[in-house]
């Protein structure tokens, strides 16, 4: 291979990525929000697994089975006195019947950015809804024991307020969906992780969600972006649902909730 070939493969793969980047930019925007009125989160069903007992369980879906993600909300925003009443309200769209690109497993800033751009892309081709929506939250859901296993990333994209939640479909898990969705709903706000995404432990102060008391350990709840409620300094648990996580001052920060402290 002659210098000049090598020189023109790098220019090219360096225009590929500037050109990944510009239409990232271009397909989304980073949304704030400021809460003078509800911000409405669409959950829209995905049957990942094509099982007809997965498509049972979309089909009794309704509303009021993502109750606790507008109660969550009430509650939180209650303890910071947020002014608007209702701070997020829920809507089930209509079953999507195609899967959406799935998150790469160590994705590279490449992949991430590609996968990007064909999330957004499947969504400007497969949404459909009519009705008001401030962020979109996709849930593909797997049947429970099955041998296809599903994928274990979720993710929400601030740009384009868009997100990805991987659920099992059955009644015993609902609360644990909601809580996925509602921290990738979070994402799409502008609130980061607050976990090690080594150990999946949450990350003290700002991932814990009483970082003062004393003792420490254990604690009792979990913070929504930490994920988890650390029992001890090795053991932490998933909440069971949304009745035991909270929102940190870091994340309200975050989602304009609380005011940051002059510097």
């Amino acid at each position: 291979m002659t210098r000049t070939l090598l020189l023109r493969i790098i220019q090219l793969i360096l225009l590929s990525i500037l050109l990944l980047l510009l239409a990232n930019l271009w397909l989304g925007r980073a949304s704030q929000v400021w809460w003078q009125r509800p911000v409405v989160m669409a959950i829209y069903p995905i049957n990942a697994d094509q099982h007809p007992l997965t498509q049972a369980y979309i089909d009794q879906l309704r509303q009021e089975h993502f109750a606790d993600i507008e109660t969550f909300f009430n509650r939180e925003a209650t303890r910071y006195r947020l002014d608007v009443q209702q701070p997020v309200r829920v809507q089930l769209a209509p079953q999507i019947h195609a899967v959406p690109p799935q998150v790469p497993n160590a994705p590279s800033i490449f992949d991430a950015i590609w996968w990007s751009i064909r999330m957004r892309v499947w969504v400007w081709q497969n949404d459909a809804y009519q009705g008001e929506v401030g962020a979109r939250i996709f849930i593909n859901y797997h049947l429970p024991n099955s041998d296809i296993m599903p994928p274990q990333h979720s993710l929400g994209l601030q740009r384009g307020m868009i997100g990805l939640v991987n659920a099992y479909a059955g009644v015993d898990y609902q609360g644990h969906t909601s809580l996925i969705a509602v921290h990738e709903f979070l994402h799409t706000l502008g609130a980061s992780d607050k976990y090690d995404p080594e150990t999946n432990q949450p990350i003290w102060p700002d991932g814990f969600a009483d970082p003062t008391q004393a003792p420490l350990y254990p604690q009792t709840r979990a913070e929504i972006m930490g994920g988890r409620v650390q029992v001890s300094p090795g053991w932490a648990l998933l909440p069971p649902s949304l009745e035991q996580v909270t929102i940190g001052s870091a994340t309200a920060i975050e989602i304009n909730w609380l005011a940051a402290p002059p510097e």
